[in-house]
């Protein structure tokens, strides 16, 4: 790595902590309940016209049904406003009804966080659409994801059954772990909708565009020559003596601009790890990312919640330390992931090379020359190790390391930080299971935070780690058997098959970029990624809420020698062993087969 590399990632990290330690503190006062008189008042209308008794409690079952009812509510509106939008305003290109393959894709990406898009969003989506479909999901899938990890968070931070029932009257059977509908008003109201407006502000100041104008029409300054088919005087195509269509030059000098709301939802897919761009480039459009600081502002943008999440963990538990030790974790995991991806991008590619490019300017391909090796390949990191999937540069153009890096990312669960909400709660269960391998090792009963982990949470922790893997292999094994899924590899051999496992990667995990090599827009891609991507976000939430009411039901057990300290180097060492053995050695085949193998290719 190169010291401008170095130099950029240690900025990175020190603002990121800055800024992500007072929102950690605002973080835990809301999970707590604990808001200011102004606030509930505000709130108070919205739960008067909702129905909603913010102060009840619900159990594990109740606040995952009222979860899963939501989420697939906003899939069904989503599908229909879709399907419709030809007949809705707010359409000024004229954008036709979205087909029903894709429709159903794009409404369980974005319910789930994932926000895949298999279409080119300024040909594809009015603005309608935008903003009141993939906006609001933008919003309240991020919310979803936090309140999970709120829930989880007081799981642990419950002293026990007693004060459930005394606070609540619920059985027993149920730990409390709060209101879903208050978690779901509270975090978009005062943390999601607050940042992204200040967030959308500043990206305004910085050129990218938010207005609902026409496609504009511009005159280029270069002319553009192209061949089409020559017409006759009766509009049909002239043909040759073989029957062929005959060509003709045509120039134009005009080029349409597509316009937009882009910078309210730059902000909130950015900071709700969401990933969908309001254009086909993503973030490398210099409408939804026009300079250094933009991108850089994006970058922090997207783990500084994740980060935050991590210091309120620490306050709501009671031991800011065991919040600097997930934070710990993550955080090394992700320096030595940006480690790996720059240098394997700046070693260059020797194919390249071998056609005389300079192989000291490293792998340029598929890069915005603006920001470089050093930028791109610290987004792609960020991107993937969280659950978002923006993208500055082509993920398709990597080195087969520099791809490597990515998949890895996604495969472990993105918990290096991860989605917001998701990522924390995703190394949680990591945690638990490190807690246990260690009681297993010392030959006693582990406990984690005080709370005793016994077969019921290992079974279901086993579950929430499971899940994802099995719809990533089983889905590519599919794939690359079936002839409607080799049919969309534009690559042949080991990187056809990376596009191929990527796709699959991203979507189980909620993460959304691709390869972009493979043709995805199909009926068979279509409703495989989107199952994926609807059973890798709520077959993990569901168990995930199930270890949480099982824990808050128990009571807090005292610390004595015995008790494996939870805050210090070895149990980050812990469980920085445990995310890379569990969540990455059933991946290894898979990934022999594509990175690893096109990297001995290229390299041979």
């Amino acid at each position: 790595m190169s010291g401008s590399a170095w130099g950029l990632l240690a900025l990175f990290l020190g603002v990121l902590a800055v800024l992500a330690w007072p929102l950690g503190r605002a973080l835990a006062a809301l999970c707590n309940g604990n808001l200011p008189r102004w606030m509930q008042r505000i709130e108070a209308p919205l739960y008067r016209l909702a129905g909603v008794r913010p102060e009840r409690s619900m159990g594990w079952r109740a606040y995952a049904l009222a979860l899963l009812g939501f989420n697939a509510v906003g899939a069904l509106a989503l599908y229909a406003l879709q399907r419709v939008q030809g007949l809705l305003p707010l359409n000024p290109a004229g954008m036709a009804a979205v087909s029903p393959g894709s429709a159903f894709n794009t409404a369980v990406s974005f319910v789930t966080n994932t926000n895949w898009q298999g279409y080119a969003g300024e040909s594809t989506m009015s603005y309608l659409t935008q903003m009141l479909g993939l906006t609001v999901q933008n919003f309240v899938s991020a919310a979803t994801g936090i309140a999970v990890a709120f829930a989880l968070i007081r799981g642990f931070a419950s002293r026990g059954q007693a004060k459930a029932k005394a606070e609540n009257g619920a059985p027993a059977a149920d730990g409390l772990l709060g209101n879903f509908w208050a978690d779901l008003v509270r975090i978009t109201l005062w943390v999601l909708l607050p940042l992204s407006f200040v967030f959308a502000i500043f990206l305004v100041g910085q050129g990218v565009i938010q207005n609902f104008d026409r496609y504009a029409e511009v005159r280029t300054v270069e002319t553009t020559t192209y061949s089409q088919p020559k017409v006759g005087t009766d509009g049909q195509p002239v043909l040759d003596a073989k029957g062929q269509p005959v060509t003709e030059d045509a120039s134009t000098q005009t080029q349409t601009l597509a316009m937009g709301p882009v910078a309210s939802q730059e902000a909130i897919k950015m900071l709700g790890t969401n990933g969908g761009g309001f254009f086909n480039a993503n973030s490398s459009h210099p409408y939804e990312n026009p300079t250094p600081l933009s991108n850089f502002a994006q970058m922090l943008a997207i783990f500084l919640i994740p980060a935050a999440l991590c210091f309120a963990f620490g306050r709501v538990v009671g031991d800011i330390r065991q919040g600097w030790a997930i934070l710990a974790a993550m955080t090394v995991l992700f320096v030595a992931a940006v480690v790996v991806i720059t240098w394997a991008e700046q070693a260059g590619n020797p194919l390249l090379t071998a056609l005389g490019v300079d192989p000291s300017s490293g792998n340029l391909e598929g890069k915005d020359l603006r920001f470089g090796i050093a930028a791109s390949s610290l987004f792609a990191v960020i991107t993937t190790a969280a659950s978002c999937g923006a993208v500055i540069a082509m993920h398709d153009s990597l080195t087969p390391i520099g791809g490597l890096v990515p998949l890895v990312l996604m495969q472990l669960g993105e918990v290096v930080f991860g989605g917001v909400g998701s990522g924390l709660y995703g190394m949680l269960v990591f945690a638990v299971l490190a807690v246990f391998i260690a009681g297993l090792m010392i030959g006693r009963t582990p406990e984690y935070l005080g709370k005793k982990i016994e077969v019921h949470e290992m079974k279901l922790t086993s579950i929430a780690i499971l899940v994802t893997p099995l719809l990533v292999l089983l889905g590519t094994a599919v794939a690359v058997s079936a002839g409607a899924g080799k049919a969309g590899i534009a690559n042949p051999g080991a990187h056809g098959f990376s596009e191929i496992l990527y796709a699959f990667s991203s979507a189980a995990n909620n993460n959304g970029s691709a390869f972009a090599g493979l043709s995805a827009n199909t009926p068979f891609y279509n409703a495989m990624l989107g199952v994926a991507m609807w059973l890798g976000r709520f077959g993990v939430i569901v168990p995930v809420l199930a270890i949480a009411g099982s824990l808050a039901r128990k009571p807090r057990l005292a610390v004595t020698s015995g008790t494996l300290p939870t805050h210090g180097p070895l149990f980050v060492v812990l469980l920085i062993g445990t995310v890379l053995l569990v969540g990455l050695l059933n991946y290894v085949p898979a990934l022999a087969l594509g990175p690893i193998v096109e990297h001995l290719i290229l390299w041979k």
